[in-house]
């Protein structure tokens, strides 16, 4: 009887654990799937490195049917391209690298992200390539690191099948090619206009992954879950860029500069050191060239050599036309990282204000005699206020006095005269009138004879 009640209970168990299996494949067969989306713009650095490997990470433990990452970066750093290149290969979870919009380009880094997707796509008007290392000085790295460079980039397109030879030539010869010629060479899988077409021509296929599994893709009518960089990381890794780190380095250059000619301006030394500090930073990932850099230096010192010279001379022209040259040469632009026309236009016209202007009339105050020194004693003035034994105010010298007059007060709007320096104030009297004027005669009597 025991063993008969026992019989009965296993299956009792039994048949409602296969219900709830049968309940839960049919959920799984219904529920519409979801994908991630991620967006790669800007600077590869480590702040989107993070945040695009944390959300391949999550996107795998939510069981999301794919990631979405939209590309659209002029390159950047090699340990963060590195990070990201692992974590979308490793991935179980498919990454569809699109790079997106019109206009937008994977180069450099961004080239060897996108084939490390599984799925590579582009938009029409697009570009990708351009991916030889660049060092400070702008020229090519040693051979042994741009041949590494290129064994990697073989490697990512030969795990899915790629053009490896065209894809090789993004490192060794900086190529750089359309969206159309990367599909007709076989070195991405897609062109669409949209992430919404892009998905529905995805839906079905069958992918391989770089862990060397296959998934089969359902995209259509999939539900989208942005995972957005956040405020603060986003406003780090908007600093890390071209136009924003050429105008703090020139920028901080400039206010150390007017420190050391105005010392204890505390302000300006310490916002000056900040702006160097995150230029450099900066120019820790972007392709940066030590001759832009160093043309940069020259502007500064030519334009304070001409602060020595009267007039806007040769000098100036020297710091303008250097000033442009080392915007112009401070990135290589073959990754399509440079100054923006304007804004260098724009920083080297207020480099001319700021130096022809500020700084000079902040060197004029700096060799101005102090006030001590100044022939202060026996200059005229007026009064702007009385000015009485213990107080009153006086301009002298085209400057405000605190002033005292001991032999008695003197009429505001009256002319006085500087007969001693205390400290910070004047000691002055009326100031002798040139001409003495004539007695009003005495009026007559009112009770006088009259004729």
């Amino acid at each position: 009887m025991q063993r008969s009640w026992r019989a009965r209970g296993v299956a009792a168990v039994a048949f409602a654990a296969m219900l709830v299996g049968i309940a839960g494949q049919a959920h799984a067969q219904t529920e519409a799937p979801f994908i991630v989306t991620v967006a790669l713009d800007g600077v590869v650095d480590p702040i989107i490195a993070d945040h695009i490997t944390a959300t391949i990470d999550r996107a795998r433990n939510d069981g999301a049917e794919a990631v979405l990452l939209t590309i659209d970066t002029p390159g950047g750093l090699g340990s963060a391209m590195d990070q990201i290149d692992e974590a979308i290969l490793n991935s179980p979870v498919p990454v569809i690298g699109y790079v997106a919009p019109s206009g937008a380009r994977a180069a450099s880094a961004g080239a060897f992200i996108l084939l490390s997707c599984p799925v590579a796509a582009m938009a029409p008007g697009t570009n990708v390539g351009a991916s030889t290392p660049i060092g400070l000085s702008g020229g090519d790295l040693a051979n042994k690191v741009t041949n590494d460079a290129a064994a990697k980039m073989r490697t990512i397109a030969e795990t899915y099948g790629r053009n490896v030879d065209v894809a090789e030539t993004f490192v060794t010869e900086a190529a750089s090619i359309t969206a159309d010629e990367a599909l007709a060479d076989n070195v991405i899988d897609e062109i669409a206009p949209t992430a919404d077409q892009l998905l529905q021509q995805l839906d079905g296929t069958t992918v391989k992954l770089g862990t060397g599994t296959s998934v089969t893709l359902r995209t259509a009518g999939a539900t989208m879950q942005d995972a957005p960089l956040g405020g603060f990381l986003g406003f780090l890794h908007a600093l890390i860029d071209p136009n924003i780190a050429f105008i703090f380095f020139w920028l901080g250059l400039g206010l150390l500069v007017l420190e050391l000619i105005v010392p204890g301006h505390i302000f300006s030394g310490t916002l000056g050191t900040l702006m160097l500090i995150i230029a450099f930073v900066s120019f820790g990932v972007l392709p940066v060239r030590i001759i832009g850099i160093a043309l940069l230096v020259l502007s500064v010192i030519a334009f304070i050599v001409e602060l020595k010279v009267p007039g806007f001379g040769i000098w100036g022209s020297i710091a303008i036309v250097s000033l442009l040259l080392g915007g112009w040469f401070l990135y290589d632009r073959s990754g399509g990282v440079e100054v923006s026309p304007p804004i260098l236009i724009g920083v080297a016209v207020g480099a001319g204000l700021f130096f022809g202007l500020v700084v000079a009339k902040a060197l004029a105050i700096r060799h101005q005699p102090p006030v001590q020194l100044r022939p202060i004693v026996g200059a005229a003035g007026i009064a702007l206020t009385p000015v009485t034994a213990s107080t009153g105010l006086v301009r002298v010298s085209a400057e405000e006095w605190q002033a005292v007059s001991p032999g008695g007060e003197v009429a505001a709007g009256s002319p006085i005269h500087v007969t001693a320096l205390d400290g910070l104030v004047l000691t002055v009297e009326p100031a002798p009138s040139e001409h003495t004027p004539a007695r009003d005669p005495a009026p007559a009597s009112e009770g006088g004879n009259q004729a």
